[in-house]
């Protein structure tokens, strides 16, 4: 499984980082990570729309949820018909976020290795042949940040981006005080999140932290996109 692992997923990353750094970055390993970064996610755009889509459209058919759940709850078999047919009028898939879920962690577990393993090792026995060594990589982010150190800005900064994509994901309905139990678990989600993201980032390496910021603000731009075109 390691041996899968490495072969299909770390090491291709690995190489796909440094092609960047080597032809698209101007020697500047935080510009290669956005940019391996956006081309991951546009890869995986998707499966990000369907599951945040089916999400946004979960909170606002809770009420539905809640009143079949009220009215059937001596019924369970027929409660369950019922949550069915309202997932199938809605076009929901419940299962979508788990199942982006298995294809997503594989992914973010090797970028993660990439960013705290393969940036401090002898790259040379894992680049493809067609990969130019670049040697020492520099680390300082637009000449400004190291990316091999931790950074609180970009903690900051990532926690307040999934603070803001966490607060437009909420149906208007949650927003303005509706106390229904999935917008009381949304509301909660907006601000977990981002203490997660300070608890979990401030511990390592500002690389990890630009990735996670910039996947966050693809995020962003993603929902945008999925409200605009659920309230239409």
């Amino acid at each position: 499984m390691s041996h899968l692992f490495n072969t299909y997923l770390y090491i291709p990353l690995l190489n796909g980082l440094i092609f960047l750094y080597n032809n698209a970055s101007f020697g500047d390993l935080g510009i290669a990570i956005i940019l391996l970064t956006l081309i991951i996610r546009f890869l995986l755009y998707p499966l990000f729309y369907k599951s945040f889509k089916n999400q946004t459209l979960m909170q606002k058919i809770q009420p539905d949820i809640e009143r079949i759940q009220r009215e059937m709850k001596e019924d369970k078999e027929g409660q369950a018909k019922a949550l069915m047919n309202l997932y199938r009028d809605n076009k929901i898939n419940p299962f979508s976020s788990f199942l982006l879920l298995l294809v997503q962690l594989p992914v973010l577990i090797a970028l993660y290795k990439v960013f705290l393993n393969g940036l401090t090792s002898d790259l040379s026995p894992i680049l493809y042949s067609s990969i130019l060594n670049p040697g020492q990589l520099n680390t300082i982010f637009l000449g400004l940040l190291d990316l091999s150190q931790k950074s609180m800005i970009i903690v900051a900064l990532a926690a307040a981006v999934q603070y803001y994509q966490g607060r437009i994901s909420l149906p208007k309905t949650a927003t303005d005080g509706q106390t229904n139990q999935a917008a009381s678990i949304g509301q909660k989600m907006v601000y977990i999140g981002p203490v997660l993201t300070v608890i979990i980032l401030g511990t390592l390496p500002s690389a990890v932290g630009l990735y996670w910021l910039a996947s966050s603000v693809f995020s962003v731009g993603q929902q945008w996109i999925i409200n605009r075109k659920i309230s239409n």
